[in-house]
């Protein structure tokens, strides 16, 4: 597919020069791009979202081994950042803050008339306009890339829309709280912390999973409801060929009926986001996967999830997905399989799962440099940072989103936005990014400042083929960095 986007390239370039060669634009020699091994190059690559200034050169002063070890174990922001996302105010809310503060339908609010309740729903969009920006600016501007390239994984992986209801309140506090501390830990800490989370209970519609004849079955509250169940053993843990039955889908919603979130009068006293309701709750003796689980209330949901986190399956299954994202969309079998081993030898560690696949001779494999074509979201954070651009406008990024299909929180499926090739790489898409490229180079926005061709060179290093460095070589400076954002190489990393 490489040569697909080469052949793209070449109606770019025919199209971008002659608009140069009209205008009487000139070339003039273009610095010494930085030498940089190709292992250098992969490795920032793989583990961030692409280059900014001065990224290379601090690689190659501490080495890659030891570039890795500081990605997996991230320090605090720096001041500068810090003080930028401390202008959100939505960030340090909890769910139940969020609701009480920008909910429409807030507890003992009572009845709206309608002014009061188009208000209501305009302040509700703040915590996801908040959360947005936020996002992006720590995925362009934080040295933590790692931490940020996981965010983003794990989000996907146990992926809710804030398209659906009340989820779009809870999105930035479903990630701030029950993804982002447990990306580099343990896996059955973040599994809990999903499935505790009111924006998962209330997108997969566990919060309405209900005993058919338990005393609070009434109203929406009538009989089970396997959405979340089958998700949990389908993507987040066990996956599609996991082994388990349509009757291991049934148990499990069993055992999870009752977990919710406070609401009617609860939600007027109640401090924590997740809530039992025990009179919802089937208390009968369930067999899951083979295995006989007593009526015991909340802790045969927990029963349920230290199965899951522990089963191999879901060691296979989590370990193909890092493989596939890390290495290469058709994965190494060998690999997955060292890394699921890892997985259960450390009881789901994260990180070490993670320094056992950095640490590997396919992560390393030339073969697989440069392979990965970027995703939408991908590609726009890698050109913001090689452009050195930590101040560019999230509302630009997240439109350009929204016309690539990605836009961001609003994967409206359960299994969340793909990342192989075939899911994004086609005519219409690759004119859309050139173009974008074109405009982003050029400067856009309020300030329109153009990319520096000579900075961007520098910041990404010696990484075109000798076609396209011949090609960017021979074209006016205007043009250059246009050309280098709109390469076939910075559209794979």
């Amino acid at each position: 597919m490489l040569q697909f986007s080469r052949n793209i390239f070449k109606i770019f370039l025919g199209l971008i020069l002659g608009v140069g060669i009209w205008s009487g634009m000139t070339t003039m020699a273009l610095q010494p791009a930085l030498a940089v091994p190709t292992e250098v190059t992969h490795v920032i690559n793989r583990l961030s979202f692409g280059p900014s200034p001065g990224d290379l050169q601090h690689i190659q002063a501490v080495g890659i081994d030891g570039y890795i070890q500081e990605q997996l174990s991230p320090e605090q922001y720096p001041p500068e950042l810090q003080r930028q996302l401390r202008q959100y105010p939505t960030l340090s809310l909890t769910s139940m803050q969020l609701e009480r503060q920008y909910g429409v339908r807030r507890p003992g609010s009572g009845k709206l008339n309608p002014q009061e309740l188009k208000q209501r729903r305009r302040r509700s969009r703040i915590p996801l306009h908040e959360a947005s920006e936020v996002r992006l600016i720590r995925a362009i501007s934080s040295p933590n890339q790692l931490e940020e390239v996981m965010v983003n994984f794990w989000f996907n992986h146990f992926n809710v829309s804030a398209q659906k209801g009340r989820t779009g309140l809870w999105v930035g506090s479903y990630e701030q709280e029950a993804i982002r501390p447990y990306v580099f830990g343990s896996f059955r800490d973040l599994l809990g912390a999903t499935a505790k989370h009111p924006a998962m209970l209330f997108y997969l519609d566990n919060w309405q999973n209900t005993a058919p004849n338990s005393a609070g079955a009434r109203g929406r509250f009538k009989g089970l409801n396997e959405n979340y169940a089958r998700e949990l053993l389908e993507l987040h843990t066990m996956g599609v060929k996991g082994g388990y039955s349509q009757a291991d889908v049934v148990s499990a919603a069993k055992i999870l009926t009752g977990w919710g979130f406070p609401r009617g009068r609860q939600r007027l006293r109640a401090q924590q986001v997740f809530y039992f309701d025990a009179r919802r709750h089937d208390n009968s003796r369930k067999t899951f996967l083979g295995r006989p689980i007593r009526g015991q209330g909340l802790a045969e949901g927990e029963e349920l999830l230290n199965i899951l986190a522990t089963h191999p399956a879901t060691a296979q299954h989590i370990s193909y997905k890092l493989a596939q994202y890390f290495v290469a969309d058709t994965p190494p079998q060998a690999l997955v399989d060292r890394l699921a081993q890892r997985f259960l030898a450390t009881d789901g560690n994260i990180q070490a799962v993670l320094a056992t696949l950095f640490e590997s001779p396919e992560f390393r494999d030339p073969q697989y440099c440069g392979q990965k074509f970027k995703t939408p979201y991908e590609y726009l954070l890698s050109m913001a940072r090689a452009a050195g651009r930590p101040s560019v406008q999230p509302r630009l990024v997240m439109g350009a989103l929204r016309q690539f299909s990605m836009p961001l929180y609003a994967c409206s499926t359960p299994q969340g936005y793909a990342n192989t090739e075939s899911a994004w790489l086609n005519p219409d898409a690759t004119l859309r990014r050139i173009s974008l490229a074109t405009a982003f180079a050029r400067g856009y926005g309020r300030q329109r400042i153009p990319v520096q061709s000579n900075q961007l060179e520098q910041t990404l290093g010696d990484r075109f083929s000798a076609q396209t460095q011949a090609v960017i070589n021979s074209s006016p400076q205007r043009l250059r960095a246009a050309l280098m954002l709109g390469s076939p190489e910075m559209m794979y990393r």
